[in-house]
């Protein structure tokens, strides 16, 4: 038996509104916000929340130096179009290098590492 059942993933960011409108375009859902705290609601998967955090300072990808602290795997049809759409929307690239694995590297506009992967 369970002790818990996972809730929400809740990203902390200079700016919660904007990073759960980056993430409201990706996954779909409608942004409600409480203050500093903002959810994503009425998506599919795992719901996410956003707060604010002064001083944030965004994961490096990868490095033994500093934490990637975790990153979401979002899964996609057409990693070409997924991958112009993110870009569009603010991500960047954080590995381009190998076109021919299933999953490419990217970070929201807060710095927060994600993955397309070929579903």
């Amino acid at each position: 038996m369970a002790i818990a059942v996972l809730g929400a993933v809740v990203l902390d960011c200079p700016d919660p509104v904007a990073l759960a409108g980056f993430y409201a375009e990706v996954l779909g859902g409608r942004i409600e916000q409480q203050g500093d705290w903002v959810d994503l609601t009425g998506g599919t998967g795992t719901q996410l929340a956003f707060q604010a955090a002064p001083g944030f300072v965004p994961p490096q990808w990868p490095r033994p130096d500093g934490s990637q602290q975790f990153h979401l795997d979002l899964t996609v049809q057409d990693m070409d179009a997924a991958e112009r759409e993110v870009l569009a929307l603010g991500a960047t690239v954080l590995e381009a290098d190998d076109r021919e694995r299933s999953f490419r590297v990217y970070a929201d506009p807060a710095g927060h590492p994600f993955c397309l992967c070929a579903g």
